[in-house]
């Protein structure tokens, strides 16, 4: 492991990232045999969206964060978010 990040750090040092990752969801753990095996809970987008819904847990006006986001998109944006929400809305009402 400390191969793989360059071998500078110190395990303790990767493990207690590792571990504080876990606690915020962001990479999980499974047993392989005598050691853990570490890997992302998801993707780069699975890890934004992640960020985007402790940044707007942690507001206390939670619309003016998307509304603001909202604003500065551009049509084809503003399209894409239109079609997500409506693909959204037909998977719940199933």
């Amino acid at each position: 492991m400390q191969q793989r990040l360059g071998g500078d750090l110190a395990s303790t040092t990767v493990i207690t990232i590792l571990t504080r990752l876990l606690a915020k969801g962001v990479v999980t753990r499974e047993r392989a045999g005598r050691s853990v095996a570490w890997t992302p809970a998801s993707d780069e987008a699975g890890l934004a969206a992640h960020r985007m819904r402790r940044v707007l847990d942690a507001e206390r006006d939670r619309g003016a964060v998307p509304a603001g986001s909202v604003t500065g998109l551009g049509p084809d944006g503003e399209r894409l978010l239109r079609e997500l929400l409506d693909h959204s809305r037909s998977e719940r009402e199933d």
